[in-house]
């Protein structure tokens, strides 16, 4: 069966899994995320499926690597199932971030699903094409072999919603060259495939419609009988699959400036300096300029914080971290009032508090580091291991 017949075949199922039979007995896993109305938007009962099937998978001498792509040719994933949570935090208490079950079992269970990817003991090739934002960037990150297209639309735009870059997107973006990490949290700037390639968001480049022919060509692998070699094994069909490396992107073309901008330590500085470029005349840099101005002002400071410490953490360190800040947003205002203004009542005029970049102090922000939960309590991801 091809990847293109999985969707209809399963009616309506949220996570679609299928083997695919390879040579020497080995098989194939193929999870396709199935919510092509919502542009494969992620769930707390797509997070479960997929934690569920990929640890089977781990467990399975038999299936040798697994591939993740989205249905409906549109988008990989575009993030996360933000009506869900909006009914969460208008039905909690505002002052008591704890008190949302609905969200924590959500964020502890894609961060845990995250984690689980980016420490697989088998290769994971995600099918990165379309439109891959939020929660949908979680899941291809600590994929080991991330496959872009000349479809790929990758962003992490949630300084529009009031949320910051999560699922380990902190730890991504600190780790990127000085101030670029910074300049695309504060944007929400779209990268295509060159610039995903050449920042080290993506390994390799394909054809748009190739999914078909890259599972064939798994399918028909000589897997070795050594586990260890078939990283090795997925990169030489890759290198058979790939296209030319694409033309330099907007973030490679501006990235000297983005630099000069951004790689400093005093926030309003770096507002302003982003804010400049609203009437440049490089239209995507006056886009990402614009985006900037019209988010969240507090959304702002807090990448800019979460990805200063960062920048010293380890994978779980920050997953916990994230945790603690993601669950602290449901009980600010700014979340509930980006995604009201977003997707509930569409007036796309939300109403920031803090309303300024001024008022949103280092002294503010701290707010989302404080601990939660009952007093000598583990922290729910406090078994992640590095």
């Amino acid at each position: 069966m091809s990847a293109s017949a999985l969707p209809e075949a399963a009616g309506q199922d949220p996570v679609l899994f299928h083997e695919i039979p390879a040579r020497g007995g080995r098989r194939i896993g193929v999870a396709t995320l199935n919510s092509p109305q919502t542009l494969n938007g992620l769930s707390l009962p797509m997070c479960r499926l997929l934690e569920a099937r990929l640890q089977a998978w781990a467990a399975d001498d038999g299936l040798v690597a697994v591939v993740l792509n989205g249905a409906g040719g549109k988008a990989f994933c575009a993030g996360g199932d933000l009506h869900a949570l909006y009914r969460a935090m208008l039905e909690s208490p505002a002052d008591d971030a704890w008190a949302n079950v609905t969200a924590r079992a959500f964020f502890e269970t894609e961060y845990r699903l995250d984690h689980r990817i980016h420490r697989y003991s088998k290769p994971v090739l995600c099918w990165a094409s379309g439109i891959v934002m939020g929660g949908g960037v979680g899941l291809m990150l600590g994929a080991s072999h991330r496959i872009v297209t000349g479809a790929t639309r990758f962003a992490m735009p949630e300084v529009t919603i009031g949320l910051y870059p999560d699922v380990a997107g902190t730890w991504m973006l600190s780790r990127l060259p000085r101030g670029i990490g910074t300049f695309l949290a504060f944007t929400g700037a779209q990268l295509g495939a060159g610039d995903c390639l050449h920042y080290g968001l993506a390994d390799r480049v394909c054809d748009a419609g190739g999914l078909d022919a890259l599972l064939a060509a798994l399918a028909a692998t000589d897997w070795s009988a050594d586990p260890a070699g078939h990283a090795a094994q997925v990169d030489v069909v890759l290198d058979a699959c790939q296209t030319p490396e694409p033309e330099p992107g907007p973030l490679q073309r501006h990235a000297d400036g983005i630099r000069r901008a951004c790689d400093r330590a005093d926030f309003l500085e770096i507002a302003a300096a982003v804010a400049a470029w609203k009437d440049d005349s490089d239209p995507w840099l006056a886009r990402a300029a614009a985006t900037f101005l019209a988010g969240s002002p507090g959304s702002a400071r807090l990448s800019h914080t979460l990805l200063a410490r960062a920048r010293h953490q380890s994978l779980a360190e920050t997953f916990r971290m994230e945790f603690t800040a993601s669950l602290h947003c449901c009980a600010e205002p700014d979340f509930r009032e980006g995604i009201r203004a977003l997707l509930i009542d569409k007036d796309k005029t939300p109403r920031w508090n803090p309303a300024t970049r001024e008022q949103a102090t280092a002294q503010w922000v701290q707010r989302f580091l404080a601990p939660l939960g009952p007093v000598g309590r583990p922290h729910p991801l406090a078994d992640l291991g590095p």
